[in-house]
């Protein structure tokens, strides 16, 4: 339960309840609306100016989106161990740098090996920043963790939505152009961050040294060797498959751009309306653990209207926006709950981790799914499937609550963030 203030800080507005935070905190939900506001103004056109632009062959096309999507899903544990070793601000200045480059590679690459070595650069930087911005978030947030990542995911949202409407206006005129104004973009998000985000976070072995095994060492055993952590992640994948289909399963259902343009739109807005009055409520009203069990049995039962439906489009529609409430019912606690079962210790190395295994989750999740409609098209099977999913993902989280295991464990390090100055 919350008190009284708590529950009126959920109830201002966006730019209200962001202003209550220290400068840095408002720095990195800054950070985050120009970063997927510049990664989807340009990364939605890509394929298509690949494919049509350069005259590139289908498995080409294909290469250089993957090769994007396994350096970032691939780099994140060591992208989480150099931000604890290094502190997160190093990590998050580089990573947005990289990207400049990356973007601007792509606005002049056109050999294959030019595009690959550009698409590496830009999903490298994702792995340096990620893990950085949340632990560093997580850090100066202290004990208002849940409302700063309802916040961060409002922003989050808006770069999503803005992305797409800014980027389709700067492709009308050149694919070039918009890959230059990304860059710029990130250039000038990299300067600001270099100047104005403060040094309050170093690496974590400086104060936290394992003399039997090496500082190296004790960090990936402390990560890799916590068990619950390991529970938690696989029962949060389901929610990440299931969060996918509004790239997937929805869009394949729809006809026409307009429609699959209005399965993002709504989505984003449910969010960006929804978020902050979600989190007040279930802040009132639910415990942590209850909160993640509501919101992954809501994003099953979210596909119970498609099988119901079948491809009608206001039941997609209806879908993307029960989707879109039980992830803002789930990320502000997800998020909080990494914090908690780190025990303060390596953050970023489990934020690491934790991206990792979710995105491993999604690309076996999307061949699952894909295949499930290969052979059974678009009868209740596949959407009965993923309700299937996220319900068991509940019954695990269930489960793990049940026995104690989410508790928060309040740690001298988790109770003073600012520790590490």
């Amino acid at each position: 339960m919350t008190t009284a203030t708590e529950s009126s800080r959920g109830q201002g507005g966006i730019w209200k309840q962001s202003r209550s935070f220290d400068p840095a905190v408002r720095l990195l939900f800054l950070n985050q609306l120009t970063i997927n506001l510049g990664f989807y103004m340009l990364m939605p056109y890509l394929a298509a100016h690949l494919a049509d632009g350069l005259g590139m062959a289908a498995w080409s096309v294909g290469l250089v989106l993957g090769a994007r999507n396994l350096s970032q899903q691939g780099m994140f544990l060591v992208g989480g161990a150099l931000a604890d070793r290094l502190g997160f601000k190093p990590l998050i200045v580089a990573g947005c740098a990289l990207r400049t480059v990356g973007f601007g590679a792509l606005a002049f690459a056109q050999s294959l090996p030019m595009l690959i070595a550009a698409s590496l650069a830009t999903g490298l930087a994702g792995a340096l920043f990620n893990p950085a911005v949340r632990a560093y978030l997580a850090a100066e947030a202290g004990e208002r963790r849940v409302e700063a990542f309802a916040l961060f995911n409002t922003y989050y949202q808006a770069g999503i939505l803005l992305g797409p409407l800014v980027g389709v206006a700067l492709t009308g005129v050149s694919f070039r152009l918009t890959c230059v104004v990304a860059a710029v973009l990130f250039a000038g998000l990299t300067a600001v961050q270099l100047r104005h985000l403060p040094v309050r976070h170093r690496a974590e072995a400086a104060r936290e040294p394992d003399p039997a095994d090496g500082v190296a060492r004790g960090q990936f055993r402390t990560v890799l060797t916590n068990r619950v952590f390991w529970l938690f992640s696989l029962a949060m994948t389901g929610s990440y498959v299931l969060s996918f289909q509004v790239y997937l399963a929805l869009p394949l259902a729809v006809d026409g751009t307009a429609a699959t343009t209005a399965l993002f739109v709504v989505s984003a807005l449910v969010a960006l309306a929804g978020q902050l009055r979600i989190t007040a409520w279930c802040k009132a009203r639910l415990s942590r653990e209850r909160c993640l069990v509501l919101g992954l049995a809501l994003m099953g039962a979210a596909f119970l209207v498609p099988a119901a439906t079948g491809r009608a489009l206001a039941g997609l529609l209806l879908c993307a926006a029960v989707l879109a409430v039980a992830n803002a019912v789930l990320y502000p606690y997800e998020m909080d709950t990494v914090v908690a079962l780190s025990e303060g210790r390596w953050v970023a190395t489990h934020y690491g981790l934790y991206n990792t295994v979710c995105g491993i989750g999604i690309t076996l999740g999307n061949l699952g799914t894909g295949a499930l409609l290969d052979v059974t098209g678009w009868s209740a099977t596949p959407w009965l499937a993923l309700c299937a999913v996220g319900l068991g993902c509940a019954a695990a989280m269930a489960a793990l609550a049940r026995g104690g295991r989410l508790a928060v464990r309040q740690t001298a390090d988790a109770r003073s963030p600012g520790a590490t100055a």
